[in-house]
């Protein structure tokens, strides 16, 4: 397991951007799988993206698709999702995970398949 901790979460009008951050600690960064879930109030948690270790495949949200977009520098240890148009409807508390099992096509989005979870950060948009 790693230890992840996220920022970048904060409150922003439809339309607006940000750009979430997870740093990861270890030194094995380059051997997981990592994504970015979300979960707002009274809903199951749910995937928004992910990136493999290896060619940085990436998977997304049919919700997300072509406003999101998830990379990583693995220079800094560090997760990115840059949040571009947001909507009301991506209010939520945004969490990064990260899986040492993977391969290509899995289905990325089992929360359950994820060894380590950040705290969170939350993410605001009004209307």
């Amino acid at each position: 397991q790693v230890q992840l901790v996220e920022s970048g979460g904060g409150s922003v009008q439809a339309g607006g951007s940000l750009r979430l951050s997870c740093v990861v600690s270890g030194n094995k960064f380059r051997r997981y799988y990592m994504a970015w879930f979300r979960q707002a109030p009274g809903k199951a948690r749910e995937g928004v993206a992910g990136i493999s270790p290896v060619g940085g495949s990436t998977s997304y949200a049919d919700s997300v698709k072509g406003r999101f977009t998830i990379s990583q520098d693995n220079t800094k240890n560090t997760l990115y999702l840059q949040m571009n148009s947001l909507r009301p409807e991506d209010t939520a508390n945004y969490y990064c995970a990260a899986r040492g099992t993977w391969f290509p096509d899995m289905a990325w989005a089992l929360e359950y398949e994820y060894d380590s979870w950040g705290q969170g950060t939350q993410v605001t948009v009004s209307s």
